[in-house]
């Protein structure tokens, strides 16, 4: 059966994400950390697929590759044509990338900012591919796995060298999607909230301690200061995992959330491209964005615009994910596989 909690936490993740960089509101950041807790769900996720797999779980891999990447060509065919009618696109061997984001892919000056989101999927995709032995080492020594990671990071943040890039990212998510391992394995549920909240109200005070004393450069937000950042999320989600229900009736909101939730790759990797070309169109229109209208006007039609391509490009999820593919993603009946087809990359 679907895990209703898990899918209600995506949901509000995805619909934060969308929030966020269409408003850059820092609070948010703060306010519910989505991408240290998309990590950690998608670690839970993985997990399950690999128990549920012969061997070292190739054939899972397998299945969660291909439900990255078959939506990821549609936005790889999208980038390439675009960037190469606004020039400055570099064709070379890289523009495979664009269809098996293991780096990020190349970009043109003026076509980057259609595509910064991009690299949450390469990130996933190394995390699905590394997982067995990930989820080995973790069983065999759960504390020091999470910990290294962590020490890494803190280690690459003071020598300057960790504001960005792929080995950033990693060892900035790998706790978050061990901790998602945790919770599959059940290890988070048992363990006592009389223990677990004091430790993480310590946890995450350290994290905005850090972030308060050392603002970035757009404030309070939480992604200009990865140690902080890494602190606060594994505080948050931890509570939050620990905290999970055995069973929750969404009552009338499910099928929205359902529906979010079978399309929130497809949300995931357009809605920079949507926000851009709102932007874009507004400053063609002489129409501004600033202030509360013109803030309210943009939220308004990101998200229209948004639902449009989830209509027109989400059935790519279905034939991905090897469901019949459907416009309105909203299931008649709940699906015997419905924990399966949870292990999907969402983002923040």
């Amino acid at each position: 059966m679907r895990n209703r909690y898990v899918d209600l936490l995506r949901a509000v993740a995805i619909i934060r994400v969308v929030t966020y960089h269409t408003l850059g509101f820092a609070w948010l950041t703060v306010a519910f950390p989505a991408m240290g807790l998309m990590f950690a769900l998608g670690g839970s996720l993985m997990a399950a697929s690999l128990d549920r797999a012969d061997g070292v779980g190739l054939k899972a891999i397998g299945r969660r590759m291909r439900r990255i990447v078959v939506p990821f060509w549609v936005l790889g065919a999208f980038a390439i044509v675009l960037m190469s009618f606004m020039g400055g696109l570099e064709h070379t061997w890289r523009l495979v990338l664009w269809f098996l984001p293991l780096d990020d892919p190349p970009t043109s000056e003026k076509g980057g900012v259609w595509f910064s989101q991009i690299w949450y999927v390469r990130s996933y995709l190394w995390f699905i591919i590394l997982s067995p032995v990930m989820l080995w080492l973790f069983r065999k020594a759960p504390i020091p796995t999470v910990l290294v990671p962590f020490g890494i990071l803190v280690t690459m943040w003071e020598t300057g060298h960790g504001t960005g890039g792929m080995v950033r990212d990693f060892f900035m998510y790998a706790p978050m999607w061990m901790l998602g391992f945790a919770h599959h394995d059940g290890t988070l549920q048992r363990v006592s909230r009389k223990v677990l909240w004091p430790a993480c109200l310590v946890i995450g005070g350290i994290g905005l301690f850090m972030l308060y004393s050392n603002p970035g450069p757009r404030g309070y937000d939480m992604n200009d200061v990865p140690v902080a950042d890494v602190l606060w999320s594994t505080a948050f989600l931890l509570v939050m995992l620990n905290a999970a229900p055995t069973a929750l009736s969404l009552g009338a909101a499910e099928p929205a959330v359902e529906a979010v939730n079978r399309r929130a790759l497809t949300i995931y990797l357009w809605h920079e491209a949507v926000i851009t070309a709102v932007r874009l169109a507004a400053v063609a229109a002489g129409v501004s964005l600033l202030g509360p209208y013109g803030g309210l006007l943009q939220i308004v039609l990101v998200f229209a615009l948004v639902t449009l391509v989830v209509l027109g490009l989400g059935w790519v999820e279905d034939l991905a994910a090897r469901r019949k593919p459907k416009l309105i993603p909203l299931p008649t009946r709940t699906s015997a596989r419905g924990l399966e087809d949870q292990a999907q990359p969402v983002p923040v």
